[in-house]
């Protein structure tokens, strides 16, 4: 028993140490790069992608499940999770109001990660054993470096496997309804809630990528507008400290008089937080865009652009204004540990709507986590196909919806430590061959472009 905690220990002390700077570099470094490299993509062609979005039923006619949008969307389900509201809660328990700004730098560096992940999802797909269409990581590895590269795909799907089991989600989840409705947090309560969430997940995911794709662009703008609403009404009860609200985002994004060292955090904080939320350059997306009947793989590229600008920009932004309204200066300089960021947004909402703050954010938390789960559990099936063949998929079902039963109970500590780094490894496989693939990429962006 001791060697198993010793162990646990290691492994969280792993994963802190890889998922910090490393991961930073991996994913910001990377993806500064593509924007440099791209000609500031996110930011020249921002209009097209508009454009695009609007368009996207004149690009059928491709092999594919699902249109350019619902795919979109998917993802967007995947990322706008617990993470935007508790990640971002944590990012400004760190280093304060600046931490925005510097995701909305991070999200723009995102757009053009997911760039060139969008584009290439759709410029190399093949086929699965049972001949249908596919796309993501795997194949843009094997299609695009090369069979030789082929070890890099198979360990894609492998950490896959690990890295969307969407655990946190379940857990959270379980969690938020204990502590806002006083359940009793006994073992058969939470066995039952992970039960009744199970059931949920799998009349969702049990009808394939077409249903997925349907619910999702339901509920995605649904819950984002649902969202927005809610954060409309605490600006208007509160407008008059509105502007103390945007000035403290940018002054504190370049306080200098802390010295450099606590300018730095603020910076790689935020910065860090975005891109784990929206997961440019893990590879995640571009299984999903790779079930676009998109023909042409820059415009299902400019799709995908956007998705950083929704999760990133737009809802982190949402869920930043009521913490710094209800903390009152009260951000920045602490330390995680013991703190829970789900529970600093639902008081900063308690504090800025007495009584019924915390319910109607808890509305706003059941969307967001039964979207991520309904959308990583294709990402799930998509590596489980890969690696054994596509009736896997019907076991792998089966163990995610008993993977969210077993995380409504335990604690996630050593899990979750596993799963982050598995996410990490899968950035290191996708990054490798976006990196790779770029001149291709931009190639192609310059053929379309010049086309248009």
């Amino acid at each position: 028993m001791e060697f198993l905690e010793q162990l646990g220990k290691e492994i969280i002390g792993v994963s802190d140490f890889l998922c910090g700077y490393p991961e930073f570099v991996l994913l910001i470094g990377g993806g500064l790069f593509l924007f440099f490299y791209s000609g500031a993509i996110s930011v020249r062609k921002f209009p097209a992608a508009m454009r695009a979005l609007r368009q996207h039923k004149s690009a059928g006619g491709g092999h594919g499940e699902i249109s350019s949008l619902q795919a979109m969307f998917s993802a967007i389900a995947a990322t706008v999770g617990m993470g935007n509201i508790a990640g971002v809660a944590i990012g400004l328990w760190i280093g304060g109001p600046g931490v925005i700004f510097w995701m909305w730098v991070s999200a723009l560096v995102g757009m053009s990660t997911k760039f060139f992940e969008g584009t290439l999802s759709v410029m190399y797909k093949d086929v699965d054993r049972d001949g249908k269409p596919q796309g993501g990581p795997m194949y843009i590895i094997t299609q695009g470096l090369g069979k030789k590269w082929k070890p890099l795909a198979v360990a894609f799907a492998v950490f896959g496997l690990v890295g969307t089991l969407c655990l946190t989600q379940a857990n959270q989840l379980v969690e938020s309804v204990v502590t806002v409705f006083n359940v009793p947090g006994t073992f058969g309560w939470k066995a039952a809630m992970g039960v009744v969430m199970a059931a949920i997940v799998a009349a969702v995911i049990l009808g394939g990528i077409k249903r997925i794709g349907k619910i999702a662009s339901g509920v995605v703008p649904t819950m984002v507008v649902l969202y927005l609403l809610l954060v409309v009404l605490v600006m208007a009860l509160y407008y008059d400290k509105l502007p103390t609200v945007f000035s403290s985002i940018v002054t504190g994004a370049f306080n200098f008089e802390a010295g450099f060292g606590a300018f730095a955090i603020v910076a790689l904080t935020g910065a860090r937080r975005a891109a784990l939320v929206n997961e440019a350059g893990v590879g995640t997306a571009s299984m999903m865009h790779g079930a676009s009947h998109n023909r042409e793989p820059v415009r299902e590229g400019l799709i995908a652009m956007l998705e950083p600008l929704i999760d990133s920009g737009i809802v982190c932004t949402l869920t930043s204004i009521p913490i710094i309204l209800a903390m009152n200066g009260e951000l920045g300089g602490h330390t995680t540990e013991g703190v829970k960021g789900l529970a600093i947004a639902m008081g900063s909402f308690n504090t800025l709507l007495p009584h019924v703050g915390q319910y109607l954010l808890m509305v706003i938390v059941f969307f967001f986590a039964f979207s991520t789960m309904f959308s990583y559990s294709y990402y799930g099936q998509k590596c489980s196909a890969y690696l054994f063949g596509p009736k896997a998929v019907k076991y792998y079902n089966i163990y995610y919806l008993v993977m969210i039963v077993v995380a409504a109970v335990i604690s996630l500590d050593v899990m979750v430590a596993i799963m982050d780094i598995a996410f990490l490894l899968m950035a290191v496989c996708t990054m490798t061959a976006l990196l790779l693939l770029a001149p291709r990429v931009r190639a192609a962006a310059r053929a379309h472009f010049a086309k248009k």
